[in-house]
């Protein structure tokens, strides 16, 4: 292949997969009735916990020589999503000061930043995707082409998730859309500098992966399990764990059978 035609490949693998997977999302996450979306919402949980500890963390950690700077960044990333969740409540109660507090409008604008952190956290991992994309084409079609497929497998499951996050955090179905195709984007960004500056985006690469590690595990742990928390009834309780755990299947499989041992 000439430059033009891997170019093109590249790009082409990054938005087919990017519609792909959130078309697929779509359609299960159009399908959920909207009283079932809060206790739905644990498949997002388990989704994003699984592409953490199942996906993410054991191959940054087999692959990088630095176990703590990896660990460092990942610490670093969740101070960084608290501070910046932070900031999101203090520009809030400034905005709305001197206005009666409303129980209502609070859970809405929490649900507001829990979708925003969602999008920012999607928006590093798909950037990192792109990379990675960028860098099997570059290296070999065939294999470009076999990664670009893996990379969708995994992204399915955890759109499904982040469309959910979205929805429970009070966006719109077509809003919600909107935002999940606003950070698939990222791939095509992070493949465009993967494969004009391959070396220095190659080198920050596990951090990137790290901060977006950071952001799966601040979103679930700080903001959707309490979320979950607020249901206490016996019947909610169970479709909670069992959501959880079909979330966290559905990544091991896809590992599984992507990378059998």
């Amino acid at each position: 292949m000439t430059a033009i035609p891997v170019l093109a490949a590249i790009l082409l693998a990054c938005v087919a997969g990017a519609v792909l997977s959130i078309a697929l999302a779509a359609l299960v996450a159009f399908r959920v009735h909207a009283r079932w979306i809060p206790t739905v919402v644990s498949f997002a949980v388990g989704a994003l916990l699984g592409a953490v500890f199942l996906d993410i963390l054991p191959h940054l950690f087999e692959a990088t020589k630095q176990p703590s700077r990896i660990a460092a960044f990942i610490l670093l990333g969740i101070l960084a999503f608290f501070v910046l969740e932070k900031l999101l409540l203090w520009r809030h109660h400034h905005h709305n000061e001197g206005e009666p507090p409303h129980e209502h409008a609070h859970e809405h604008h929490g649900g507001q930043r829990t979708g925003l952190m969602i999008v920012i956290g999607d928006s590093f991992h798909n950037f990192t995707d792109g990379v990675i994309i960028a860098s099997a084409f570059l290296a070999d079609p065939k294999l470009g082409v076999v990664t670009a497929l893996a990379i969708i497998a995994h992204e399915i499951p955890q759109e499904i998730g982040d469309f959910l996050v979205l929805l429970h955090s009070g966006f719109g179905r077509a809003r919600a859309l909107a935002m999940n195709a606003l950070s698939g984007l990222a791939t095509v960004v992070g493949a465009l500098l993967g494969y004009f500056a391959l070396a220095s985006v190659s080198a920050w690469l596990p951090d990137i992966l790290a901060v977006a590690a950071a952001s799966m595990i601040y979103v679930a742990v700080a903001d959707l399990i309490p979320s979950l928390h607020k249901r206490t009834a016996f019947k909610e309780t169970l479709a909670q764990v069992a959501f959880i755990a079909l979330g966290v299947a559905s990544i091991w499989l896809i590992h599984a059978v992507l990378h059998p041992e």
